[in-house]
């Protein structure tokens, strides 16, 4: 082979390499810890980066062995937490004792959120019907006679009745949805007609005796103080009202897996609204099409084409505006991205090729076909 050849073999291969690096580098120092924090939560701010990195990768290996019970049958059983105990003495007690189904799953998931810090002595009522993040979480730095529930931000209202079981409090999932139809008094002020959407997303600590018209007085009143005026006058500026503005943040909170985005992708769905566009949003069809008994989710993916026919007034393939009521609950920078979006001239935008979450915006069709992928 002519030396040309091989010279130029060699610049293909090290530019190769170069992007091979490249791509690594992006998986382990963004898109990792986005991904965990999008599934786990943020990390401790204790962390330095490169164990940020470590446990998000760590985490993410696990799959669902973080949010699936080892018995979803098993009993309830006291255990205790002994003065001064290591976190991963207490992990491997868990693991041996039948809690849990890995011990250093346990132990990864605790220094990432900083819950190693707050486990405090103490005797506990604990079940292997409990998730290894369940039983994490029942463990913090709060008096065992305490429950907690975590909402997490794009969850609907029925994935919040299906956490009241490991919560501690003694609310029927199926009694919390049927009073979640009757909003409080303290909502009054948003006219809804259904809680969806106003489950602020937040960890609640609260006694276990905690009645229902407690608990949804106590989340009313949570999203009621976080509707502050600034909020407030952002809606205003987009011409929408509290309920509009919350039916649009929970969309917003589906759509955006990586937050740096919520703005941009707030600017779309307003520039379709402002020319009287239909939504076209995948995730008010997700909403339609409710519980997928083959995944065991309330989110299908991906859509079929088919589903986009779905018959339904969420189905914003199909109907004008916005859906009906809010498809999820949607958490702070969602309601911050509807109320001030960026200005832009986008009016589509898909999945970007590269798997990282991220979108490709576009300003015509021509330009959002252009960006489909290979």
């Amino acid at each position: 082979m002519p030396k040309f050849f091989r010279r130029y073999q060699y610049y293909f291969l090290l530019a190769a390499l170069v992007l091979i690096a490249f791509a690594c580098v992006f998986a382990f120092f963004y898109y990792v810890p986005a991904r965990a924090s999008l599934l786990y939560g943020p990390p401790a701010k204790d962390l330095s980066i490169p164990n940020r990195i470590e446990y998000s990768t760590r985490l993410l290996s696990y799959g669902d062995e973080l949010t699936t019970p080892l018995d979803v049958n098993g009993a309830e059983q006291p255990f205790r937490v002994e003065s001064g105990e290591s976190v991963a003495s207490i992990a491997d007690r868990l693991e041996g004792l039948g809690f849990i189904s890995n011990g250093q799953a346990f132990f990864d998931y605790a220094v990432y959120t900083g819950i190693d810090l707050t486990i405090q002595s103490g005797d506990f009522t604990l079940s292997p019907a409990q998730s290894i993040i369940d039983i994490a979480r029942s463990l913090q730095n709060f008096s065992p006679s305490d429950a907690t529930l975590v909402i997490l931000p794009g969850w609907r209202m029925e994935e919040i009745a299906a956490s009241l079981p490991t919560s501690g409090l003694t609310i029927a999932p199926e009694t919390f949805l049927a009073a979640a139809n009757t909003p409080p008094q303290v909502l009054s002020f948003a006219a809804p007609a259904t809680m969806e959407g106003f489950f602020f997303p937040d960890t609640y600590t609260l006694p276990r005796e905690t009645t229902l018209d407690q608990l949804l007085d106590i989340i009313g009143r949570n999203f009621a103080a976080k509707l502050t005026q600034d909020l407030q006058n952002g809606f205003a500026a987009q011409n929408l009202s509290i309920y509009q503005a919350v039916t649009l943040a929970s969309i917003v909170e589906r759509e955006a897996v990586r937050k740096e985005e919520s703005a941009t992708i707030a600017s779309v769905y307003l520039n379709r609204i402002a020319l009287g566009m239909k939504l076209d949003a995948d995730p008010t069809v997700q909403y339609a099409l409710g519980y997928q008994f083959d995944t065991g989710s309330w989110w299908k993916s991906p859509l079929a084409l088919t589903d986009l026919e779905v018959i339904s007034a969420y189905n914003t393939y199909q109907n004008m505006g916005l859906p009906p009521t809010p498809i999820s609950n949607p958490g702070l920078e969602a309601l911050m991205a509807v109320a001030y979006p960026q200005t832009t001239s986008f009016y589509y935008f898909r999945a970007a090729c590269d798997g990282s979450g991220s979108h490709v915006f576009a300003a015509t069709f021509e330009e959002q076909i252009a960006n489909g992928c290979p």
